[in-house]
């Protein structure tokens, strides 16, 4: 008669626990857990039945931690951002068929950049994917040197060089969200920039890129903004102050464009049939149905799975001929954007 273990309730079993229950040996039990030669049929049949009735699962992080292997992948990304949480999403689609694992730090208010790649660094992560870092480049390469990095979403040069790079091009984006405008009858366009924030810099260049191609240079308008809803906000109050108001806004991402479509509300000034707004990401946050944002999509499943396959191909020593991936952002046409005042409407929805 098998013999029944004696556990503590909310124990998790042990390979002594399954010995006791199949009665058998440990050392059995470990052979049928690790697929080896050396138990009959009958014997490990028994052993997997007695597993599945007391719940012993494998200890997959210990046994890797015998191999000297992790694989585990470590993600730093922003709790606030909707956009990081679709490429967590992504990430983890890409590497659990992979055979890694996925370790998450965020950043937040009161736990920075630095204390969050240090939690992954202890975790023995075998790999970073850091989303839209902002630490000093020179930082960065520090790393580098440590273990494979790539960064997602911002562009890197000089000091960096050895950190991979999987961004979209955001100064193509910036220049798709113009032209839309452009098409549209809008010529007064201002453009609430993200400060130092990744991406911010190629986005202001791809604006401005954009209204000079148009003959628009000299209605170039930059307000200073951010990543938040409050900065978003804060930059549409100035709007509403000044004189004359805009008839389009590109924000800089999608949360800073809901605070711009909040304040507008508040405000009473209809979107899209007084003013125009365009966010950028394609965040889920954009796609909510009350919101129906306009925006600048970047192909979050595509950075998320090169992201993955550029760190896995560095920890299985394939070689790697171009250091940064860049991918074409696509324009989605929503519900905040239409012709500008005065000029009759079209068809221009994608």
């Amino acid at each position: 008669m098998p013999r029944t273990p004696a556990r503590s309730e909310g124990k998790r079993p042990t390979l002594a626990d399954v010995a006791a229950r199949a009665d058998v040996s440990t050392a059995l039990v470990s052979i049928v857990m690790r697929g080896a030669k050396g138990a009959s049929p009958g014997t490990r049949e028994r052993v997997l039945q007695a597993a599945r009735e007391i719940g012993y699962r494998p200890d997959a992080r210990a046994r890797l931690l015998r191999s000297n292997r992790s694989r585990l992948l470590g993600v730093q990304f922003g709790l606030q951002h909707p956009f990081h949480a679709d490429l967590v999403e992504g990430i983890y689609a890409a590497a659990e068929p992979a055979g890694y694992q996925v370790a998450l730090s965020a950043v937040t208010a009161a736990r920075n950049e630095r204390h969050a790649v240090e939690t992954l660094l202890a975790d023995r992560c075998e790999a970073l994917i850091l989303l839209g870092p902002q630490v000093p480049a020179a930082q960065l390469a520090e790393l580098a040197a440590q273990l494979p990095v790539v960064s997602v979403a911002r562009r890197l040069r000089g000091t960096a060089a050895e950190v991979d790079v999987v961004r979209t091009a955001d100064d193509e984006g910036a220049r798709q969200a113009v032209d839309h405008l452009v098409a549209l009858g809008h010529r007064d366009i201002a453009h609430i920039d993200g400060g130092r924030a990744p991406g911010a810099a190629e986005r202001r260049r791809g604006y401005r890129t954009a209204m000079s191609r148009h003959g628009l240079f000299g209605q170039v308008r930059l307000l200073p903004g951010g990543l938040t809803e409050e900065d978003g906000a804060a930059a549409a109050r100035a709007l509403l102050d000044g004189s004359p108001r805009p008839t389009a806004v590109l924000a800089f991402n999608d949360r800073c464009a809901t605070g711009v479509l909040d304040t507008f509300l508040r405000a009473g000034l209809a979107v899209p049939g007084e003013i125009s707004v365009v966010g950028f990401d394609n965040s889920r946050l954009a796609r909510l149905a009350h919101i129906d944002l306009t925006t600048v999509g970047q192909d979050i499943p595509g950075l998320a799975r090169l992201a993955v396959e550029r760190a896995i191909a560095r920890l299985e020593g394939e070689p790697v001929a171009v250091k940064e991936i860049v991918i074409a952002p696509r324009l989605i046409v929503r519900g905040t954007t239409a012709a500008a005042p005065g000029v009759p409407a079209s068809n221009d929805r994608v």
